[in-house]
């Protein structure tokens, strides 16, 4: 790797097989006229690869002491824009042109929230293919009543469809992670009116898992135990309802009950 050491703080385990790039490529439905946002380039191996079959890619590295080799690597393709930063705290609305995919081998210290993110901060992301750990790939696409279900599988099944799933050896990586990857690929359906009140309750509905939801939400501070049980009962369920038996579609009805 070039004398160059991944960094465990920061999540780094660096791509080093070929072969799970043609999979990245066929998930990711390249064309030659994509614009395509990269979250940890790491030594740049799949930026080059998006490089040669895009006609853009912003790539955003939180590491700069990689700066030197990442430069040196990327210098032929005049199409790549790096930045370094970290992705959570850069704005990623400014980016020009605006990236129409997210195609990273991302960092699993903050995969969940850049996808989370990015689902109303980059409305014009319209397909997602990320490499993650194992756990939060089935996290995405869980189904209620199963302990991988929670706020961010809601989220993401509100704005987005899966269409296409595959596990990961731990041998391309370098240096091996310690647990399982997959490379999961979703594509935008939609975005609920109101995101935002939506997301919060959401989000403040998981946020005591053993309790129910009226007392969750009242605990949150978004709505009285009487408020959450009537916006409950609108949607057909009572006030002993737990967040892990909705359905995502239920969440949106919740949160337009809700003042």
């Amino acid at each position: 790797m070039s004398g160059v050491s991944a960094n465990r703080d920061l999540g780094q385990h660096f791509l080093v097989d070929r072969n799970i790039l043609d999979v990245i490529g066929r998930f990711a439905a390249l064309d030659a006229t994509d614009v395509v946002l990269e979250i940890g380039p790491g030594l740049g191996f799949l930026t080059r690869y998006l490089a040669e079959r895009v006609a853009h890619v912003h790539a955003v590295e939180i590491d700069r002491t990689l700066a030197p080799h990442l430069e040196r690597a990327l210098a032929p393709h005049r199409n790549v824009e790096l930045m370094f930063g970290d992705a959570l705290d850069v704005d990623l609305r400014e980016l020009d042109p605006p990236p129409g995919k997210l195609v990273s081998n991302l960092p699993y210290n903050v995969a969940t929230p850049i996808v989370v993110e990015s689902l109303d901060q980059l409305p014009n992301v319209d397909l997602w293919c990320v490499m993650v750990q194992r756990e939060v790939a089935d996290r995405f696409f869980a189904v209620p009543r199963t302990k991988a279900y929670g706020g961010v599988s809601v989220l993401v099944q509100l704005a987005t469809e899966r269409v296409g799933f595959h596990p990961v050896s731990r041998t391309v990586f370098r240096p091996p992670p310690n647990v399982d990857s997959a490379l999961v690929a979703f594509r935008r359906i939609s975005l609920p009116e109101e995101w935002p009140h939506v997301k919060r309750v959401v989000e403040a509905a998981f946020a005591h898992r053993r309790k129910t939801l009226p007392n969750s939400l009242q605990l949150a501070g978004i709505v009285s135990r009487d408020e959450a049980t009537a916006a409950l009962a609108a949607i057909g369920r009572d006030a002993a309802t737990r967040a892990e038996v909705l359905e995502p579609r239920e969440f949106v009805g919740l949160a337009q009950g809700l003042p």
